[in-house]
């Protein structure tokens, strides 16, 4: 899997750099999140998902993995530049109201 990680003090911004977030790559993110989303790592992370085009369930459980895991410790994620189609899943699932979604990673830098 693709992807950039930047970190900037308790801020880490995950770029992702597939086209796919499918069960071709789910496994590895699943396991980046954990490492990313551990307390000392990170209090906001930031997934720029301007590359992705496409989310199936394995990828939105990567997604949820993210989520849940920072929020055990009152952490946050935060995504950014989510396409229309997955923005549209995020709708159906009713996942927009769990997730904190902005156009901009740097709008989702300032929360």
């Amino acid at each position: 899997m693709k992807f950039d990680v930047k970190k900037d003090g308790n801020l880490t911004i995950l770029t992702i750099k597939e086209k796919k977030i499918d069960t071709s790559v789910s496994a590895e993110l699943k396991a980046e999140f954990l490492i990313l989303c551990k307390p000392k790592n990170s209090e906001v992370l930031v997934v720029d998902m301007k590359a992705v085009e496409f989310c199936d369930s394995s990828g939105l459980s990567a997604l949820l993995i993210a989520h849940r895991t920072m929020n055990e410790h009152k952490g946050e994620v935060r995504f950014a530049n989510v396409n229309k189609s997955i923005l549209n899943l995020l709708k159906i699932s009713q996942l927009d109201r769990l997730f904190r979604i902005y156009g901009t990673v740097k709008q989702a830098i300032k929360g």
